[in-house]
């Protein structure tokens, strides 16, 4: 009777939103997984198809030097057991360092979903030379959502390669050096462990967070309660990629404020020096607010240079709500429906 129940109650919830395809994973067997991602892909080709779920076990998924598994299905999930418990790696041959060929996968999909695993390239950063960009998620799709999911890399970790896209995370972690969350569109930051690694194997050099390129979306990065932990070297927020970056931190935790560089955001523009840089509400680790009065900062390039303050006010920060950057699309919603359902079927 009560596992009647509980086919039941799985049944119950998948109807009240769309019906899905579960396909399970055996346990360290990274071949297991290829094959589940190409059979969801060949299931959800469609982008009306029904919800496909790839569960995967606590486990070590080793891809050995193989890039870019692509996910080219929409509607699927891939759900880990958890965070640091379900782990996928692949190692790629330093000559393949790229941000556009090492990545770990490659989303192509729109409504994909992850949750509860581990992203891991261990190219070898330090041994790379002038040069280590090694991603752990290149996102050519739009509507992802990372659901605590932990990606463990040093340069490009997150690359998210749309122009529209729409992204969230909420409850993930990042950990990197250089421009290690990078690329173009509107992506959400909700509550994120952000760490940064040692720039170099003696800790010396300083680190960049993020690396925007925002072009034709209005809101580009929004990390909002995120929390920021430093192993030694020093760091910055952003710096501008290309065309008129957005990157904005609002209500952060920096455990060692004082490894935060002078200017907080890097004033040397790679390729612009518009920008919309910001912050408000910065704490340290005992909730005190540390948010500078004003921070003026002259952002240059060898051409041309662009002068700003730095500093939100209290009414200009209440613009930045998940409801204002995702006018169609609540991807807060859509996490609270998809746990529902994996806890509801995990039971």
């Amino acid at each position: 009777m009560r596992k009647y129940l509980l086919i039941v109650l799985c049944l119950t919830v998948v109807m009240t939103s769309r019906s899905q395809y579960v396909i399970e994973v055996q346990k360290d067997n990274a071949q297991s997984l290829l094959d589940a991602i190409a059979q969801a892909n060949q299931r959800n080709a469609d982008k009306n198809a029904e919800c496909t779920v790839i569960m995967i076990p606590d486990g070590y998924y080793d891809l050995g030097e193989t890039v870019l598994t692509r996910i080219t299905g929409h509607h699927i999930a891939l759900v880990g057991q958890s965070m640091e418990g379900t782990v996928i790696r692949n190692a790629p041959d330093v000559k393949k360092e790229s941000l556009s060929k090492s990545a770990v996968l490659q989303n192509r999909g729109t409504d994909n979903y992850f949750q509860d695993l581990t992203l891991r390239n261990d190219l070898d950063y330090y041994g790379a030379g002038a040069s280590g960009r090694a991603v752990c998620l290149h996102d050519k799709g739009t509507r992802t959502i990372c659901n605590r999911v932990r990606m463990l890399s040093y340069q490009d970790t997150y690359y998210s390669d749309g122009d529209d896209c729409q992204h969230y995370f909420v409850d993930s972690e990042i950990h990197g050096t250089v421009d290690f969350i990078c690329g173009a569109g509107d992506v959400w930051f909700e509550r994120c462990r952000i760490v940064t690694e040692k720039r170099t194997v003696d800790g010396s050099g300083r680190n960049v967070i993020a690396a925007p390129r925002t072009s034709k979306t209005p809101w580009g990065y929004i990390f909002h309660g995120c929390t920021v932990e430093n192993v030694v070297s020093n760091f910055e927020y952003a710096r501008g990629w290309k065309d008129t970056p957005h990157c904005i931190w609002l209500n952060t935790t920096l455990l060692t404020p004082e490894k935060l560089n002078k200017t907080r955001f890097d004033y040397r523009g790679m390729r612009t020096v518009q920008n919309d840089f910001k912050e408000y509400g910065t704490k340290d680790a005992r909730g005190r607010d540390i948010t500078p009065k004003s921070n003026v900062v002259t952002f240059e390039t060898q051409e041309a240079t662009h002068t700003t303050e730095t500093i939100l006010s209290k009414k200009e920060a209440r613009k930045y709500t998940v409801k204002n950057v995702f006018p169609d699309w609540r991807p807060d919603k859509v996490v609270r429906l998809w746990e529902k359902r994996i806890n509801a079927c995990r039971r």
